[in-house]
């Protein structure tokens, strides 16, 4: 397959996380926050292992290691930045305050997809096996990112069936930046070097802002050691893609 097939592709399948929404309509409300809470582990461990294990190791061999760390830095405060202003922090429960916006939400989340698209197809286009990993790591992150806005526009009233579609047509702005960063970087190949501390820096920030706080709420201390395990074994996901690289 090219390049192109591999994003496009890949972009395709993570747009589909936004349909598991429907799925969620099964679940009781108890076990359907376990799942979740699984997820969110998962995810967290997965975004941090491939930004400590894949991007950084990459990127500093593309670019002078000091360069590269002060641009993820700049990386990390550029997406708390947009955060604040475009209200996409994701919601976990459908009572998520933030989302109080309703649609302006939505607003936010396809820009986020969009620079989803964009860090896949960089990595693609850097190495592929690279480019396998951080849609892996992306995909984890859907899963409960799409539940919690489904969650979201059900409990703003929305009805199921708009809920849902609206959902997937959002996430299908990842295939447009996926398409778009391909294009982009046959304009300006020197350009695609620099996503990587951009993804790197967008990996740390969702792991440690959004998805680690979120971990932390649980006081149950079964329940917390189930989750610390849950999210070693995304680290551990990740180290292993290492070994196969």
């Amino acid at each position: 397959m090219t390049t192109l097939v591999y994003i496009i592709v890949s972009s395709f399948l993570l747009s589909f996380c936004a349909l598991i929404g429907v799925f969620s309509l099964a679940w009781r409300k108890k076990s359907g926050e376990k799942i979740l809470l699984f997820f969110i582990s998962l995810s967290a461990g997965t975004l941090m292992g491939g930004a400590f294990l894949h991007l950084m190791p990459e990127g500093v061999e593309k670019l002078p290691a000091e360069k590269f760390f002060i641009l993820v830095l700049i990386s990390f405060i550029f997406f708390y930045f947009i955060e604040k202003i475009l209200h996409w922090r994701h919601c976990h429960k459908g009572e998520c305050a933030v989302h109080s916006f309703g649609y302006m939400s939505l607003i936010g989340d396809s820009i986020h997809n969009f620079i989803d698209g964009l860090i896949i197809a960089a990595t693609f286009l850097v190495d592929i096996k690279l480019g396998i990993t951080t849609a892996i790591a992306i995909g984890f992150h859907e899963i409960p990112q799409e539940i919690g806005d489904f969650a979201v526009l059900l409990y703003a009233g929305v009805k199921k069936g708009r809920a849902l579609a609206l959902n997937f047509l959002v996430a299908l702005t990842i295939v447009i930046g996926g398409i778009a960063g391909y294009f982009l970087a046959l304009r300006a190949e020197n350009l695609i070097t620099y996503f990587l501390p951009l993804a790197a820096g967008g990996f740390l920030y969702v792991s440690t802002s959004d998805l680690i706080p979120e971990i932390r709420k649980e006081k149950d201390i079964k329940k917390s050691l189930i989750s610390f395990t849950v999210f070693f074994l995304g680290l551990g996901i990740m180290y292993l893609a290492t070994l196969i690289e």
